[in-house]
């Protein structure tokens, strides 16, 4: 029986992600790539190349009611969950963590999500280790959305609190992580504590070649073994 109140609406989830990055970049990396596709738990990410433009090209989402979401190049999907459970790559990446999106202008981008049927979960009122003033959050099924307020001098060198929010970067979850890390060697730095309680984070550095920024993590406390 379902509670009283509760939505019977479904959660919003993240169907696919294409990058501007090219297959054979991500495969020597120790990712399993079928194609041009790669899967993250349940999120499809699709190898477009370099031709098809920078870093994250655009996103398709289900359960929407809207995609005008403060600019962030955005599809309407319908199609159903990949059938199957994932597996693990070679390089002990297990799924998507969360996707990170700049804002100059952190309330109205929290706004448009929100009117396009996404549910805002908390605002982080504190400062990141990086400068970012403000960041808020949401989920979109196993995947977290943060949105983070582009510090003033990065809003003043890209034109100005009017321009539209930018997809980001992505922030993937590794079985093991000290075996990630010590799989891709030189491509990424060192491990360290993340913002998150009790998990631990590393940064593919520029030598991997990606399009796109990617950070590493271990598992969440409450879900290990």
């Amino acid at each position: 029986m379902r509670a009283e109140g509760e939505s019977t609406v479904p959660m919003p989830t993240i169907d696919e992600l294409t990058l501007a990055d090219e297959p054979e970049r991500w495969r020597a990396l120790g990712f399993t790539v079928h194609a041009q596709e790669c899967r993250l738990g349940s999120v499809r990410v699709r190898l477009a190349g370099e031709g098809a433009g920078k870093g994250i090209v655009e996103w398709s989402l289900r359960g929407l009611r809207s995609a005008d979401m403060d600019g962030l190049p955005t599809r309407l999907s319908e199609r159903a969950l990949p059938a199957g459970e994932p597996r693990e790559h070679p390089n002990g990446v297990l799924a998507l963590d969360h996707v990170v999106v700049f804002s100059p202008a952190l309330d109205r981008t929290v706004a448009a999500l929100q009117t396009a049927g996404i549910d805002l979960r908390r605002v982080r009122e504190e400062p990141t280790p990086a400068g970012a003033p403000r960041q808020a959050f949401f989920r979109l099924g196993e995947v977290i959305l943060e949105v983070v307020q582009a510090p003033p001098d990065a809003v003043e060198r890209g034109g100005g609190a009017d321009r539209s929010a930018q997809l980001w970067g992505l922030a993937m979850v590794a079985e093991d992580l000290p075996r990630t890390v010590d799989f891709l060697g030189e491509n990424v730095g060192e491990m360290r504590a993340a913002v998150q309680p009790g998990r631990m984070i590393a940064t593919l550095r520029r030598s991997a070649g990606l399009a796109v920024p990617v950070a590493l993590m271990s598992r969440e406390p409450s879900r290990v073994g």
